[in-house]
């Protein structure tokens, strides 16, 4: 069994199939009862972080700023993400929503771009937290990741995806919901005070879509909420922050070829 287990490490430390290692990575949490101290010192000595992203995904760039923040070494892997174009990898990391982002630390996935960040933060406790030590706080910002998740996505995707009544609707909803994320915010200079973390990651990467929101809506972020572009800016100074985000106008184009593609009614 010893010997398995040994030439298990060595395969699984230089196989360069991704699904191939993901397969040997089991086979080795099956045998970690009885070697569990080795396994152990051998993730830690050779730790795997891969992520299965889609470069326009607000949420995949949620995960990019928290890996940066934290200085974790990682493997990007572009996903296509049409129905019938979805790699073997994603199916088999995320069998219930086959959906991006996933990090795969070790051969083992994390899905949902929020659990993810949250996980990122307790892995890598060592440098940059990014939630509150303090419980109550937590829950705070547990609660506004959940409202921004809930409250911006899809009425953000209605302003510019949508048409006639449906795109204004989406559109006035989407500022109002960002209003009351500026009032969250008030006078600090992050979300969590003086210092950038779990909230901020979650709303910040939503900026990389605001030219889009504001072209196909005709309308203007840096009137409707000053504060909040105000703190965009003290975010954009973080590195984290301004090389994960694409820019503006690539996700502008990518819009208008989705919609055209996509969106637009034929007849």
């Amino acid at each position: 069994m010893y010997q398995l287990f040994t030439c298990l490490l060595v395969l699984v430390k230089y196989c360069t199939i991704p699904i191939l290692r993901l397969d040997i990575y089991r086979r080795l949490q099956e045998l970690n009862v009885q070697y569990l101290g080795i396994i152990f010192v051998f993730e830690m000595a050779d730790d795997e972080v891969i992520l299965l992203d889609f470069w326009a995904s607000m949420f995949g760039m949620r995960v990019r700023v928290a890996l940066a923040e934290k200085g974790v070494v990682y493997e990007y892997k572009e996903q296509d993400l049409r129905k019938d174009h979805k790699s073997q990898l994603l199916l088999e990391m995320n069998p219930v929503h086959h959906k991006i982002p996933v990090l795969i630390h070790n051969g083992r996935p994390v899905c949902e771009s929020s659990n993810i960040v949250q996980y990122i933060d307790e892995v890598w406790n060592d440098k940059a937290p990014l939630l509150p030590s303090d419980l109550y706080q937590r829950a705070q910002a547990r609660f506004w990741v959940d409202y921004i998740d809930k409250k911006l996505y899809e009425v953000g995707r209605k302003s510019w995806a949508a048409d006639g009544e449906e795109k204004e609707a989406g559109k006035k909803e989407l500022i109002e919901n960002l209003k009351v994320l500026e009032g969250e915010l008030g006078d600090k200079c992050f979300y969590g005070g003086d210092t950038f973390g779990y909230v901020d990651i979650a709303l910040v990467t939503f900026y990389s879509w605001f030219h889009t929101y504001e072209t196909f809506g005709n309308f203007s972020f840096e009137k409707e909420c000053p504060n909040l572009m105000a703190w965009i800016r003290r975010c954009l100074k973080k590195e984290s922050v301004s090389k994960s985000l694409p820019d503006s106008q690539k996700i502008l184009d990518f819009a208008v070829f989705m919609k055209e593609t996509y969106f637009t009614k034929s007849g």
